[in-house]
């Protein structure tokens, strides 16, 4: 009898268990949603692969479009499926045959000769305008190509994503969204018609700096004469490089009637890849989620031969260098320069570079091709970061409190660097006034001036004080679209104004009508009564 009590509770337990176990994996794919993601390739890959990771790990099926010469974006992967797009010209092809150009023009600007160095940066930036002209052509001939491609898109139809995923600075993502009828959210802090901030929210011109100013929130008469000036300069030029190429898209696929800018407007979640430890106060709208420094995390141990470099710099400690993705070399003078300085120091120097080795290479640097930049700025020894300026590398410079010695080269990177001098955490040298001298002045200045690494501790300190990880906040937003059908609730209707509309044009026009309609009707009264009391009296007496 007890064996048979025994033999049914056993079948019972194991009833429950496969049911139990049912039950999890009923919900682990009912919590799953389908995320459809256009990407930007290069540095924008990096930090959108690491939102890709987490909402993997957390059970979401995903998809990404690519072009077939992407820099990045790899066409295998276990973390979701690609659908590849044949490409004309590659992001990699375009960027270093610009940037070399690009950087040896700047080396010629030499602050001290004012005409030629204004003269240098116009030469700049027409050359930055031509280039990005270019390339959103070509990101134009990208979306005709899926929208043409009847297949593709029946198969994108029919998958009904729950959401789309995708960076603003190209245009690809908004318009696709629109035709699949699929909410939208943005992973952005450029978009392709300028920071994203200036497009949604108030951004009163008096204490907001403009994109390339450099200034702070505490402007100068002069300087926000400037900030006015380089906004409708730069708006102008913005306009003037994307609309040609995705206006005749969105008339052509969605009719002369539709407002080309709403598409870039449209996203129900703004994942900003800021927030204010980096950025200067400033209003902001319900529907942005501030994750800066998502992609940042506490350092993992450093391969061995380089933890046994490290820790050879004994109590002197570690600087590290590196300028990003896009730059893996410099001109031979101004790598020997650096190379010079560096060995002037009692420091070891870990350097990412790919070019030619400088000869005054000193015996306390070492050149590598790559380095775990999270994990070095993470370590105990290191002391400074020599950077670019990149939003990626100086947000992680945050999270661990390491100051910075900024050699800000192109794009947002003077921008990013003049915020963190702005807090106390960095020393900007200019390149093109850049020599051995120069650029070991500002080493030891960061180095042994505590004030950089206090401040810049003081800002980690800030950053990591909240209630949720940015990379939880911002995966919590993408489900919370994905739960919902999207967060219209949460837009703001400035976005479906004109201009004319949103600054009140019509109704101060209609209101100084109707006070000079009034003030008219008031004058012609009193003149009126004027004439009969007084004239009539003249009259009247003589």
């Amino acid at each position: 009898m007890d064996l048979g009590v025994k033999d049914i509770s056993m079948k019972v337990l194991h009833s429950s268990l496969l049911t139990f176990t049912l039950l999890l994996v009923q919900l682990s794919s009912a919590s799953g949603g389908k995320i459809l993601v256009f990407p930007l390739d290069g540095s924008h890959w990096v930090n959108m692969n690491v939102l890709i990771e987490e909402l993997h790990a957390k059970g979401h099926e995903i998809t990404v479009i690519r072009a077939s010469d992407s820099w990045y974006i790899s066409e295998k992967s276990p973390l979701y499926t690609s659908v590849t797009i044949p490409s004309t010209g590659g992001f990699e092809e375009h960027f270093e045959t610009f940037l070399s150009p690009q950087l040896e023009i700047r080396l010629q600007a030499k602050p001290t000769f004012f005409w030629s160095y204004i003269w240098t940066h116009i030469q700049i930036q027409r050359m930055v305008v031509n280039q990005f002209y270019h390339f959103h052509k070509k990101m134009s001939e990208m979306i005709i190509q899926i929208f043409e491609d009847e297949n593709l898109m029946r198969s994108l139809h029919d998958a009904k994503y729950d959401v789309v995923l995708t960076d603003p600075g190209i245009g690809g993502g908004a318009i696709l969204a629109r035709r699949l009828q699929v909410p939208l959210v943005f992973n952005v802090r450029w978009t392709i018609q300028g920071e994203a901030h200036f497009l949604i929210a108030p951004s009163p011109l008096a204490y907001i700096p403009f994109t390339a100013t450099e200034l702070t929130d505490r402007m100068t008469f002069p300087q926000r004469i400037k900030n006015v000036l380089r906004y409708i300069l730069g708006m102008y030029t913005l306009s003037s490089i994307t609309e040609p190429h995705y206006k005749p898209v969105v008339k052509q696929y969605f009719g002369p009637d539709v407002d080309y800018s709403t598409f870039f407007l449209d996203a129900d979640i703004w994942l900003m890849r800021n927030d204010f430890v980096f950025e200067f106060p400033r209003p902001t709208m319900p529907n942005i989620v501030y994750m800066g420094g998502f992609q940042c995390k506490p350092p993992k141990l450093l391969p061995a031969d380089l933890e046994e470099f490290v820790q050879s710099s004994g109590d002197h400690g570690v600087i590290m260098m590196t300028l990003g993705t896009l730059v893996s070399k410099l001109p031979q003078d101004v790598a020997e320069e650096i190379a010079a300085a560096f060995a002037q120091l009692p420091q070891k120097v870990v350097w990412r570079y790919k070019g030619q080795r400088p000869a005054n290479l000193g015996n306390n640097t070492l050149l590598v091709n790559w380095l775990p930049q999270n994990d070095l700025l993470g370590h105990p020894k290191t002391r400074v970061f020599v950077t670019h300026g990149g939003t990626n590398g100086v947000q992680e410079a945050i999270y661990h409190g390491v100051p910075i010695v900024g050699l800000p080269l192109f794009f947002d990177q003077p921008d990013n660097l003049s915020r963190i001098k702005a807090k106390g955490g960095a020393v900007i040298v200019d390149i093109a006034m850049l020599d051995r001298h120069i650029f070991a002045d500002s080493l030891m200045t960061v180095l042994h001036n505590s004030s950089y690494r206090e401040n810049m501790q003081r800002l980690s300190r800030l950053h990591r004080d909240q209630p949720m990880k940015p990379l939880d906040r911002a995966v919590f937003w993408i489900e919370y679209v994905i739960r919902h059908k999207g967060a219209r609730h949460l837009q703001t209707q400035s976005i479906k104004m004109s201009w004319f509309v949103y600054n009140s044009v019509d109704v101060i026009a209609a209101l100084l009508t109707v006070v000079l309609l009034v003030s008219f009707i008031c004058i012609s009264i009193v003149r009126l009564l004027w004439r009969k009391i007084f004239v009539g009296k003249r009259v009247k007496h003589e």
